[in-house]
């Protein structure tokens, strides 16, 4: 089932265009990489999926974004309720100076939904069970959040989307600043999730696409020179661009 429709998108920093009628179809509860060289456009692909690119001064859209059946570009949109559903991690892990509980309950919070003490405690012990931090974690919740390791800042980055239910995950190279390690246990940690949740992932690491996602998009200069299954992309390229990124000519 189809979850995101892109048709014919296209984004200009003033008279810069960095997205060219780009177009596809993001399967629900599945992975997909978004992979291209350096500038290429794929962060910004990535921000157009929750409207982050609105908060850059200049920024012009056009085309169609279907999440759920709904254009996410109409004016009418509910951006408080779209970056609820749609939620990011970023190349570096972010948590706020705040506790553990605190980095968790601060986007229920702040997104005006009122629950008692217990079922709040019950919130933050599932989410940290969804990233595999609450055996880690469940004797340090009051402990400050920047004292924690890079991948367990960025496991509980991913648990404070899951926190305020979060149906979309957009990752923004969430492993570049990790080690191998940590790296493919947050490569485990997406397989999971996918159970339960619709992620985009954008990376420059080609071996990493290869395993973790289900379908993969190339991206060149602003423009989605192929979308497909992973395997395909992988192994039988329909587009001489994608074979020539692939296997290392350029990029």
């Amino acid at each position: 089932m189809d979850k995101i429709q892109v048709k014919n998108l296209n984004l200009w920093y003033g008279n810069f265009q960095a997205l060219k009628n780009v177009s596809a179809t993001f399967a629900e509860k599945k992975i997909t990489a978004i992979i291209g060289p350096s500038g290429c456009g794929k962060s910004t692909f990535l921000r157009v999926l929750n409207r982050m690119n609105d908060l850059i001064e200049g920024v012009k859209t056009s085309g169609q974004v279907f999440i759920d059946g709904e254009n996410i570009l109409s004016q009418d949109v509910d951006l408080i309720a779209l970056r609820k559903k749609v939620g990011m991690v970023f190349q570096r892990p972010n948590p706020f100076p705040l506790s553990v509980y605190e980095n968790i309950a601060f986007g229920i919070k702040i997104h005006g939904l009122k629950y008692t003490k217990d079922t709040l405690d019950a919130i933050v012990e599932n989410s940290l069970r969804e990233v595999l931090l609450w055996d880690d974690l469940k004797d340090k919740l009051h402990r400050s959040a920047l004292s924690l390791s890079l991948e367990q800042k960025q496991r509980l980055c991913i648990a404070r989307l899951l926190a305020v239910k979060s149906d979309v995950v957009l990752m923004d190279e969430p492993c570049s600043a990790l080690d191998p390690q940590a790296t493919q246990r947050i490569e485990e940690l997406m397989r999971e999730l996918k159970k339960h949740y619709t992620i985009i992932i954008v990376t420059h690491n080609m071996q990493q696409a290869a395993r973790v996602s289900d379908d993969t998009g190339f991206m060149l200069l602003g423009e989605m020179i192929e979308f497909a299954d992973t395997h395909s992309i992988f192994t039988a390229p329909k587009d001489r661009r994608t074979e020539e990124y692939i296997t290392g000519r350029y990029g």
